[in-house]
């Protein structure tokens, strides 16, 4: 049966107890001579790095076990490989910290910059609506189309013509039945004789460009009023 190396977790020691035993064998059995020719580079690195390609049974193994010269040769190509591991292991412990220290700095960067939107002041937008139609839940007809950033917003909506004064639900929505709710909030209106306006702050940030709606509702009216809305 052909027999090679098998890995475990304490491969070094095994390695050193099975040369102990080849030479300790050997010396007991009065073989002083190694016996063969000594086998070159190529092997004695295949046998440093315990490849699986050599059996224990060659010839060239028992040589190696007691021979000082391959001794010395093997020691110092698994010094070598030794110190590869080391280097290896260090320079995947520096490109790990590297990654680790550069997905930091993006973290504290995005962090740093959503703290510095959510610390800035509202953007203010004014809507007027003064001259548009008014059209009640999904009722047909031509409405007015406006635009608002995806930030947040101070809004200054300027209420149709004949608007009653009072309390107003402002909501952006994704659709014309009042679902999908983006931002709402609720104001006083304030004015000028017959014009009406309504201020609001509404934070528009998770609202993905495309078409919305801009709704309004009076305190004492169920009924919502919609206008066509485009976030950019």
């Amino acid at each position: 049966m052909r027999l090679s190396w098998h890995r475990s977790s304490r491969v070094e020691d095994r390695f050193e107890s099975w040369i102990t035993q080849q030479h300790q064998r050997r010396v007991l059995a009065g073989e002083t001579t190694p016996s063969g020719p000594c086998p070159d580079d190529a092997f004695l690195l295949a046998l440093a790095r315990r490849s699986k390609s050599i059996a224990l049974l060659d010839p060239r193994v028992d040589h190696a076990a007691t021979c000082p010269n391959c001794m010395k040769r093997l020691l110092v190509l698994r010094q070598e490989r030794q110190s590869s591991r080391r280097k290896l292991a260090w320079a995947l412990a520096g490109a790990a910290c590297i990654v680790l220290v550069a997905g930091l700095i993006g973290l504290w960067r995005y962090e740093s910059r959503q703290q510095m939107l959510a610390q800035a002041p509202p953007v203010a937008e004014t809507v007027d609506l003064w001259d548009a139609a008014t059209y009640r839940g999904q009722q047909p007809g031509q409405l007015q189309s406006v635009e608002l950033p995806a930030t947040r917003i101070h809004l200054t909506i300027i209420l149709p013509r004949f608007s009653f004064a009072g309390q107003y639900l402002v909501g952006v929505t994704r659709d014309q039945n009042g679902n999908g709710v983006v931002a709402e909030g609720a104001a006083p209106t304030s004015g000028n004789g017959a014009q009406q306006k309504v201020s609001v702050d509404l934070d528009l940030r998770g609202a993905k460009p495309g078409a919305y709606f801009l709704s309004t509702t009076h305190e004492q009216d169920q009924a919502a009023y919609y206008y066509p809305l485009q976030i950019k």
